[in-house]
């Protein structure tokens, strides 16, 4: 499992959100790193959460900017951030569930989750962030 490494090609142009999204790709290596290094379970949840609540201010700090700057396909994103939200904590529950911990295959998940929710939807709104701001 190896890690996000930040580069231009995930920055959206727009510095506040660029910001957050490194904060997200950290937390979320940090949770690769715990899944790889065989920490607690404790660990691995509370990483995870982190992870989430993370992204859920993430997401509302998206949202708020959309709002101001009028963004036309504001509906749309939020859409995809509750899905992106819901996805995240419906893993979070079957692992507490099951008392497993967390595995490969969900962090091969989460990677996806965030890297293309980056590399498709938030790379339009910063491009309209970007003229619009």
């Amino acid at each position: 499992m190896k890690d996000i490494v930040w580069s231009k090609i995930l920055s959206v142009e727009v510095e506040e959100i660029d910001e957050d999204h490194r904060k997200l790709v950290g937390i979320f290596n940090t949770l690769g790193h715990a899944v790889r290094d065989r920490e607690s379970a404790e660990y691995l949840a509370v990483t995870l959460e982190e992870l989430i609540n993370c992204t859920v201010w993430h997401f509302s700090h998206e949202e708020r900017l959309m709002l101001k700057y009028r963004y036309p396909e504001m509906e749309e994103h939020k859409a995809e951030h509750r899905d992106l939200i819901e996805s995240a904590k419906e893993l979070q529950a079957k692992l507490l569930r099951s008392d497993k911990s967390v595995a490969d295959e969900h962090i091969v998940f989460l990677e996806r989750w965030l890297t293309e929710h980056i590399l498709t939807t938030d790379m339009r709104l910063g491009s309209y962030l970007a003229r619009a701001m």
